[in-house]
């Protein structure tokens, strides 16, 4: 019997966005393709906000077009920056 495992990525992070410090959380999507993470962050309501980034062909991670407050496509830039790092870089936060 030959059993495999796929590692699960997910793991949270502070980033400032919107002029304050938030918290987003990642989980990379098995078999997906492109690649994809899910993200999701709450606004100052506490109202939760879900959206994708995917890798796109120049290998940019890329927030998938929606309604979404003004300061998460701002923030487009870090949070590629921050999966980048996590997945280059996973032993580094343990």
């Amino acid at each position: 019997m030959h059993v495999s495992f796929i590692k699960v990525i997910h793991f949270t992070r502070l980033i400032k966005a919107g002029g304050r410090l938030r918290e987003f959380n990642f989980r990379k999507l098995r078999d997906a393709e492109p690649e994809t993470f899910t993200v999701d962050t709450v606004d100052d309501r506490g109202n939760r906000i879900l959206f994708r980034m995917q890798k796109s062909g120049n290998n940019i991670w890329a927030i998938q077009p929606q309604m979404l407050p003004k300061w998460v496509p701002e923030t487009e830039t870090k949070l590629h920056d921050t999966i980048e790092d996590e997945l280059h870089n996973p032993a580094d936060h343990a």
